[in-house]
């Protein structure tokens, strides 16, 4: 087989980071969407910013920040990580932070696009007949939104997928730790006699790619049939 040992374990972090990363994003994904769909406050202009600008800025620049965020010297890192005796820098753990917060807005706007559609009048006659914020978000809008939830949450799996420059920043090239398929592909590209494994590495992430998105059109059209 071509494949060694780390490269298996590059696959099999590649699908843990980006799940990992997509569990953890999508109740935090859909506060804010919540909150920039359904209320109007001061400030929301500042959030919409802050939710998109990772789709602007360099992943690089993202996963220095980062870095400068939560390594030792960072305020993060020094006043609340350390003392808790937890290190995330160089480790799977930073590649999914990084994964996190570059997909992101992918999922924000995916849930928000789902809620928009929503009618406003199923709403206003659940608040009407006596439901709380919370009693409608959980009986009207969170089940209305469930393409938008979905769509979200595969479109940012699959950006995790292919996450390169946050993570390489943030948790390093380290194979069998921190090493995914981009970062693998990366140093096979750079090492002489490293194009074969390379490309058996980039095959395997097409396959992946296609599944994710083979799996995304099926659950798109069993939910329209159901409808």
């Amino acid at each position: 087989m071509i494949l060694g040992h780390s490269d298996y374990l590059a696959i099999l972090l590649s699908l843990k980071v980006a799940s990992v990363a997509t569990i953890l994003s999508l109740p935090f994904g859909f506060a804010v969407a919540y909150l920039m769909t359904y209320r109007r406050f001061r400030g929301i202009v500042v959030l919409d910013v802050i939710v998109n600008l990772p789709l602007t800025l360099p992943p690089v620049v993202i996963g220095y920040l980062l870095l400068l965020l939560l390594g030792q010297h960072g305020w993060v890192g020094r006043y609340v990580l350390q003392p808790l005796g937890i290190k995330l820098i160089f480790t799977w753990k930073a590649a999914v932070i990084a994964t996190a917060v570059v997909g992101f807005p992918l999922m924000v706007r995916s849930i928000r696009t789902g809620m928009e559609t929503i009618d406003q009048r199923l709403v206003q006659a659940s608040r009407t007949l006596g439901a709380g914020w919370f009693d409608t978000i959980v009986t009207v809008i969170a089940p209305l939104s469930i393409r938008g939830l979905i769509a979200g949450s595969i479109l940012m799996f699959a950006r995790g997928l292919g996450e390169f420059g946050a993570t390489i920043v943030v948790a390093g090239n380290i194979p069998g730790i921190t090493q995914t398929i981009p970062l693998a592909i990366y140093e096979y590209v750079s090492s002489p006699r490293g194009d074969a494994i390379a490309i058996a590495l980039c095959l395997i992430s097409i396959c992946i790619s296609v599944a994710v998105l083979v799996f995304y059109e099926w659950l798109g059209r069993r939910m329209v049939r159901a409808d």
